[in-house]
């Protein structure tokens, strides 16, 4: 027991003990002082303690997230609501509680149109921004039920990740893309200078397309040809979009309206709730606001300085 710390010596003993052994027997062959045992035993109690508090804050956590978060998102929403914790931590409570967020379980495949050349890569896997709403993307993703097949058309701003608008449609045609920009335009209808990037789906070099982003003053860019790199950003929120709400749940959707529905509460939830590394760990909604907010107090602070000093 040489190298076993003053605590798990103390945890053996506590357990001998419950198994009928004498104190005065087990401390001896343990080398351990009664007084350091009681010392020993009363921190590990207040440590379970502890650990259990934390433990009921990462179940409340995952299933407020309904299972999709994993350690990583779990210990920064536990920092976020006040919590001094390890993330070694919640990983081993996580694991011997049984809490595994959802994985992917296969690669994500877009649904592609004709392709053919109408705008030049301006983004060319720059997705860089310094503001919301300079860089906007969008796509067309797929979903296969027994009841037939549906498309969600997107639109996400590059520097939040928030989802602008959406459409979800049985047929992926022009008058899904058609609301889509409606709903983009409506939400923010001065855009003038942004940078809008797709594939090169028939949609997106439509006249359409082409003249409702020239009338707000949008540059478009589109991707090389069979490249999925060049708009990955969007690809992986389909990825996150299929993994937490259709893998595995498709049977739950029995028709059309189900699916919309739980769509809708699912881009709410995105927006409002789920917390992102790349927006500093807050709901892409909220960072959009924060951020806006700072830049507005900064160029304040720049054109009255006078005001600041006194």
């Amino acid at each position: 027991m040489g190298c076993a710390t003053q605590g798990e010596k103390a945890a053996i003993i506590k357990k001998l003990r419950e198994n009928g052994y004498q104190l005065k027997y087990l401390l001896k062959a343990m080398h351990m002082a009664r007084s350091t045992y009681y010392f020993e035993i009363s921190r590990n109690d207040v440590i379970a303690e502890r650990n259990q508090e934390i433990l009921e804050e990462i179940k409340s956590v995952f299933v407020e997230n309904k299972r999709r978060y994993g350690v990583r998102r779990v210990h920064q929403e536990l920092i976020n609501r006040g919590y001094q914790v390890n993330h070694k931590r919640v990983q081993r409570l996580m694991h011997e509680a049984g809490l595994a967020g959802k994985r992917p379980k296969e690669k994500y495949h877009s649904y592609k149109g004709e392709v053919g050349k109408i705008a030049d890569n301006i983004i060319d896997r720059d997705f860089s921004t310094t503001l919301p709403l300079q860089k906007w993307t969008t796509d067309v993703s797929q979903f296969n039920f027994s009841w037939g097949k549906c498309y969600i058309s997107p639109v996400l701003d590059m520097n939040t990740n928030e989802i602008i608008s959406y459409d979800l449609s049985m047929s992926p045609n022009l008058e899904q893309i058609k609301r889509m920009l409606n709903k983009a335009f409506e939400k923010f209808p001065s855009v003038e200078g942004l940078i809008f990037h797709s594939d090169q789906g028939w949609q997106y070099q439509h006249a359409y397309f082409r003249n409702a982003l020239q009338e707000h003053g949008i540059i478009q860019s589109m991707s090389r040809k069979g490249n999925c790199y060049d708009n990955c950003i969007m690809e992986t929120f389909f990825g996150r979009l299929k993994n937490e709400m259709y893998y595995g749940y498709e049977k739950n959707y029995s028709s059309f309206e189900e699916f919309s529905q739980a769509v809708a509460e699912y881009i709410d939830y995105y927006n409002n709730k789920r917390i992102q590394a790349k927006t500093k760990w807050m709901p892409p909604v909220q960072y959009r606001i924060t951020s806006i907010c700072f830049t507005w107090l900064i160029i304040w602070i720049s054109d009255s300085p006078s005001s600041i000093s006194e």
